[in-house]
């Protein structure tokens, strides 16, 4: 068996149809050799807090900070900083230009977001950004819910 399968769990009869379906499966891929079966939580994946506090920080960003002799709009703040993060590649565009690949925060968790936004106050710091009454409150309303 090459391809991983996830199943979740919520109740003690999903937790046995489970195991039942895990077993067959199993025994299954046995004929082919060793198989590894694992347990885990889920990620949590971020709030709309935390959406709310990202899109608060970047307009802050963009209003206030000149990259390069540019100003850069909140999603292009996004993608730099997404990139920064994730390390992601940059690559020559078809037509020119350069294009940062792979940067997607649809498809992080809180913790891979909060990494995130800690990313982009300690930016903001170094660059002397003021932020606004929204990111403000967005900040402290994430800050009580932890």
């Amino acid at each position: 068996m090459s391809k991983e399968h996830v199943y979740r769990v919520q109740t003690l009869g999903d937790l046995q149809s489970t195991l039942a379906m895990v077993a067959r499966m199993g025994s299954q891929g046995l004929q082919k050799g060793e198989i590894e079966i694992a347990l885990r939580r889920p990620k949590q994946k971020r709030t709309t807090d935390q959406n709310r506090l990202l899109w608060a920080i970047l307009r802050d960003v963009s209003e206030q900070v000149e990259w390069y002799g540019q100003h850069l709009s909140s999603e292009e703040w996004k993608d730099v900083f997404t990139v920064s993060l994730k390390r992601q590649k940059v690559v020559p565009g078809i037509d020119g230009g350069f294009i940062m690949v792979g940067g997607r925060t649809s498809k992080m968790n809180k913790a891979e977001f909060s990494d995130l936004v800690e990313l982009i106050h300690a930016f903001g710091a170094d660059h002397q950004v003021r932020w606004s009454d929204p990111a403000l409150k967005a900040y402290e309303q994430i800050r009580e819910a932890a």
